[in-house]
């Protein structure tokens, strides 16, 4: 489910949504939502000082907080 959530939210914000990928690490106490984009992309969703991913991971904590598992978001180049 939150894998379906960063993707739809990248694919929204992208030029090439064909490009976006989201991986999913587990670990024991956490999960590791890894996000690539194409390179032009980038900016776009990072965003001004990081306006936009901390939006992002902010309304993926939201989505995770009844199952009290901790969930992070890693953009990768």
């Amino acid at each position: 489910m939150e894998k379906d959530l960063v993707e739809y939210i990248a694919k929204s914000l992208v030029d090439d949504p064909s490009q976006v990928e989201v991986a999913i690490v587990e670990d024991e106490k956490s999960t590791i939502l890894e996000l690539r984009v194409a390179p032009e992309d980038l900016g776009k969703i990072i965003g001004k000082r990081g306006r936009i991913a901390k939006s992002i991971r902010t309304v993926l904590q939201a989505s995770t907080a009844r199952t009290g598992k901790h969930t992070v978001l890693e953009i990768l180049d």
